[in-house]
């Protein structure tokens, strides 16, 4: 007899994990089925450099998680599974070339003098967005999670309309259509300054000139001001961990090493998947895949040419390679002692560099001069190394999931095999000239390309993080696609979640718990 769920999930990333225990709390017997030997998608932990380092393979930053309502309605049930916090009051910075730095911290004394020492009009514009943000986080956050269909946006801008007038509503509409360069240009006049915001938009493919990244410097910024950040303890993947536990004290599995082959069905209705191997697993309620969308039309065969079509021809954000440190110590940064406090360390001097990285990446070059997130989390939380010991998680942004050339002509391969090395060199001879004598606190190091990062999840198609463009036109009711930003398909009872869909990528768990409430109502 085949196994009997009512709802199969594919894939046990943390959209996944969040989605089946909601519906696990209404009742529902669930199981997540998982292609690899851990579950947690881009988010979990392991000592992939040394042992006693703990190394977030992927995601660091929790803060979307913990401020989620996903979080605030299971926090007790997650707590007490294990989920637990380390806040970081000094959430980014950015070190320039000229030995300066501008971090935000929650301080507002402390980040309005370091923006106020490179503009004092800056650091009175600071203070002033920050004053504003309790009004207006309420209308953006609200928007981001709202369900993406007709209706409920048009209540979303009845209710903003409201609250905020026509002149209001209208201001906010042309503010998320705004690049980060517009935004930043018109509100800072210092390029450090908006530097520091704009590094932000690259962790959701919205370079300087991109329409409709605007939100994500504004979000970050404040946010980071107002509530630092949240980074697991021990590790990103205690949230993992705490959802599995939850998930099964209630009854559901959560089975890992078990690639699916296929997703069952008759042509208009879902009933189960198979696993590589032939087993059988059958969902009376919903067959619910947390795959990119292109993997939806190969699980299922040919059900609709129009809606396969739209799922093949989603959009990927270039590709992210990591750098994972075990480290003697934290680098002595030029521009000053007080960056090792910081969880966030971004190089990415200028708006104009980070377009240049963007378009070389785009082009299928390695760029010359790539974008460092330089992580610190062990700093924050000692619990990641040895006593006297430190990690650094690095991303470089952008590279291009396929190689057509390398912008600095110095690197002749064209597949990550051959330039995964030569590219964390660049990556590192960055990180040494603003930390010199870096090089020689590494104990080990290891480096995860894009295809890596890939053919360990393929969600992550090309070493997309974020799986998939947030550009207007793949954003808000086109995230996948129109018609489909709930997760529908044309199959009756099979529905997509993960970062795919609405409201899209982070760790906040929004598409799978607005699937869950959807599902049971």
């Amino acid at each position: 007899m085949p196994d009997t769920f009512d709802a199969v999930l594919i894939g046990a990333g943390h959209n996944t994990l969040a989605c089946a225990l909601q519906l696990a709390r209404k009742g529902w017997r669930v199981g997540l089925f998982e292609q690899a030997p851990v579950a947690g998608g881009a988010v979990k932990t392991g000592e992939y450099t040394l042992p006693g380092f703990r190394h977030d393979w992927a995601a660091m930053n929790l803060s979307l998680f913990a401020g989620s309502p996903f979080f605030k309605e299971n926090a007790a049930e997650l707590t007490g599974h294990g989920a637990e916090f380390v806040p970081a009051s000094k959430p980014f910075a950015s070190a320039f070339p000229d030995g300066t730095w501008c971090g935000v911290s929650t301080d507002l004394a402390a980040t309005k003098a370091r923006i106020s020492a490179l503009s004092p009009r800056d650091g009175a514009t600071w203070e002033s967005l920050l004053q504003g943000f309790g009004t207006e986080a309420p209308h953006l956050l609200g928007l981001l999670g709202s369900k993406m269909q007709i209706r409920a946006l048009a209540y979303f801008i009845l209710k903003t309309l409201r609250a905020k007038g026509l002149a209001g509503t209208l201001d906010m509409g042309r503010f998320l259509m705004q690049s980060p360069r517009q935004w930043l240009g018109q509100t800072f006049e210092s390029p450090k300054v908006q530097a520091m915001l704009g590094a932000w938009g690259m962790h959701l493919d919205f370079a300087p000139d991109v329409a409709g990244g605007a939100l994500f410097p504004y979000l970050e910024g404040m946010a980071g001001q107002a509530f630092g950040m949240a980074l697991g303890r021990g590790g990103a993947d205690t949230i993992i961990r705490a959802m599995v536990k939850a998930i099964e004290a209630r009854g559901g599995l959560v089975e890992v090493n078990a690639p699916v082959a296929r997703i069952l069905h008759d042509g208009k209705r879902a009933s189960g998947i198979e696993l590589i191997g032939g087993r059988r697993i059958t969902a009376t309620r919903a067959v619910i895949a947390g795959v990119a969308p292109s993997a939806l039309p190969r699980l299922t065969g040919a059900t609709s040419p129009d809606f396969d079509a739209k799922m093949t021809s989603f959009t990927h954000a270039p590709g992210t390679m990591m750098i994972h440190l075990a480290m003697d110590s934290l680098p002595d940064w030029a521009a000053g002692a007080e960056l090792q406090s910081f969880a966030y360390v971004h190089l990415a001097p200028s708006l104009d560099q980070m377009a240049r990285t963007y378009a070389q990446a785009m082009a299928g070059l390695l760029p010359d001069e790539p974008i460092l997130v330089v992580g610190q989390p062990s700093g924050q939380d000692p619990s990641r190394a040895p006593d006297g010991k430190h990690i650094l998680w690095l991303q470089v942004r952008m590279v291009p999931g396929q190689i057509k050339g390398d912008a600095k002509g110095e690197i002749t391969a064209t597949n990550w095999a051959g330039a995964a090395e030569p590219m964390a060199n660049r990556a590192l001879d960055i990180l040494e000239a603003y930390a010199p004598g870096t090089r020689a606190k590494i104990l080990a190091r290891r480096v995860v390309s894009p295809a890596e990062l890939e053919a360990e999840n393929p969600n992550l198609v090309g070493g997309d993080q974020v799986c998939g463009s947030h550009h207007l036109a793949q954003h808000f009711l086109f995230r996948p696609a129109r018609g489909h930003a709930d997760g529908s398909t044309p199959l009756a009872n099979l529905h997509l979640t993960g970062a795919a869909v609405w409201p899209g990528a982070g760790t906040g768990a929004g598409p799978g718990s607005l699937l869950a409430a959807k599902l049971a109502k």
